[in-house]
């Protein structure tokens, strides 16, 4: 069985459950939507969190298998379940050993979840494993700021913020990780959003790739 120990944030898990309700009132709502319209067939998502996204997946999606480590997060991701649209099965696990066949999803989405994973190419490397050939990518994520200035503010804080914030990183630059872990980008949209005060407006990716490799 996984290990999921190092994921246990129970207490950061408590804050973003109330933070996401606030950020999706906040538009964050509507970018969920946009990310999962027209998904189809069976879909991994990982690092489902609390469940956010699950009454906004389509109906022409047939099974969504959401993975996530943290306990706190994952029984309100297993109460969301039992009322989303498609069926959805929450199961413990973590984005670097996805519980998954290989080609064995027609879909993966990560949702402010790149972030704060332990290595980045480990995990889209897991993505591309369980996804068939041409397999879809969805994301949204914050990623570090084309400002100069404030992309030097994000890296110098980054390892306060991650001490904070239960491992998220605000420098990634999550757009060229996808595409060197062997996807092609068809669309991606970059936007500023700030969730909730006093949190400053973040630079955020909202996309779609797929799998060429």
């Amino acid at each position: 069985m996984t290990d999921l120990s190092g994921f246990q944030h129970p207490r950061l898990a408590r804050v973003y459950v109330e933070t996401s309700a606030a950020a999706d009132q906040r538009g964050g709502r509507e970018h969920r939507k946009r990310l999962l319209d027209g998904l189809e067939g069976r879909v991994i998502e990982i690092g489902a969190g609390n469940g956010r996204n699950f009454a906004h997946y389509p109906k022409t999606v047939s099974e969504v298998v959401a993975v996530e480590p943290e306990d706190t997060l994952r029984r309100f991701a297993e109460a969301e379940a039992a009322s989303a649209p498609v069926p959805v099965r929450v199961v413990a696990g973590h984005a670097e050993a996805l519980p998954g066949e290989d080609h064995g999803f027609d879909a993966a989405v990560v949702s402010l979840v790149l972030c704060s994973v332990p290595s980045p190419p480990a995990a889209l490397a897991e993505i591309v494993r369980v996804l068939r050939p041409g397999g879809e990518l969805r994301f949204y994520e914050h990623v570090r700021s084309s400002n100069p200035a404030l992309g030097l503010f994000q890296d110098a804080i980054t390892p306060l913020w991650r001490r904070m914030a239960g491992g998220c990183s605000p420098n990634r630059d999550t757009l060229a990780a996808i595409r060197r872990a062997g996807f092609a980008v068809d669309e991606v949209e970059r936007f500023a959003f700030a969730p909730q005060p006093p949190v400053p407006a973040l630079a955020h990716l909202l996309g779609r790739a797929h799998r060429t490799t």
